[in-house]
């Protein structure tokens, strides 16, 4: 695709944004991108929701709080171009060409993260609990309920999950089981964590998030990742306690961090932990 056509593509996309009270989101086939400096907590406080169809590889965001052109790449591999309130859209293109070889190294980092497998069979190492174990077929011992021992049954480290076949893949049903555990998990921890740090917080809630570990709302609503169950205690409850800070500080402004640093001054750790590892799970 030219120049002139994707240049027209971008004003058509802009009239029709126009119509729309909260900006417009475009999508067009090009290189992903990304740019220094703007941290995945930061990304995630901006509550770029990712795509429903297809996965586009660039997306064009108008955002009336941003005051400068910006390019991230996010965990799933999509580029976002953020463009500012009163920012053009062909200034948006000229910075993503600019950026066009820093994507390239940006995207060959990205590919030497570790992958989780596609397919979950029996021998596939899978993150649970913050470590990577092999899902094994459970011996009769492992279950106490009889009734739950008559059936297919795998282990993931100590805990025993029921399947409907140990033949095929096991993701789906694995998952399901994960979700779950997260559901009664990780509302009950952020309850204790918001009465340790005295926040108040209206309502937790776990989603199946793309892009984020967790997002809050100012009316004092708390939304989770349920991969959370999969990571390490100590970043599950980072990503707790940034979201309960961010009910005092609606930024990530430094006396954001400042919060972040008393409640959790294990948090750089956990930053580096998600970096490393976020892309087994996904993000």
């Amino acid at each position: 695709m030219d120049a002139t056509r994707l240049l027209g593509l971008l004003v058509m996309s802009s009239r029709l944004g126009r119509r729309e009270r909260r900006g417009f989101r475009w999508y067009f086939p090009a290189p992903a991108l990304s740019s220094p400096g703007v941290n995945s907590g930061q990304q995630e406080f901006l509550g770029i929701a990712p795509p429903v169809a297809a996965k586009p590889e660039v997306v064009f965001v108008r955002s009336a709080q941003a005051r400068r052109y910006r390019l991230t790449l996010r965990r799933d591999g999509t580029a976002v171009a953020t463009i500012p309130l009163r920012g053009s859209e062909r200034e948006a293109l000229r910075f993503v060409e600019q950026q066009r070889d820093w994507l390239e190294r940006a995207r060959e980092r990205q590919a030497q993260k570790p992958r989780a497998a596609e397919v979950w069979t029996v021998g596939t190492h899978v993150l649970w609990r913050g470590e990577l174990h092999p899902i094994r077929i459970a011996t009769m011992g492992e279950s106490a309920d009889p009734f739950v021992a008559s059936r297919p049954q795998v282990c993931v480290a100590a805990d025993v999950f029921r399947v409907r076949a140990i033949e095929g893949d096991l993701r789906p049903t694995l998952e399901a089981h994960f979700a779950r555990r997260a559901r009664i998990e990780l509302p009950g921890r952020t309850w204790e964590l918001a009465a340790e740090t005295g926040v108040d917080v209206k309502h937790v809630t776990v989603r199946n998030q793309r892009s984020r570990w967790g997002s809050c709302s100012a009316g004092g609503t708390i939304s989770l990742n349920w991969r959370l169950v999969q990571t390490p205690d100590k970043v599950r409850d980072y990503i707790v306690y940034h979201e309960l800070m961010h009910l005092r500080e609606m930024n990530h402004s430094e006396r954001f961090w400042a919060r972040v640093e008393e409640v959790c001054p294990w948090w750089r750790d956990a930053e580096r932990w998600l970096k490393r590892n976020g892309s087994l799970l996904g993000l």
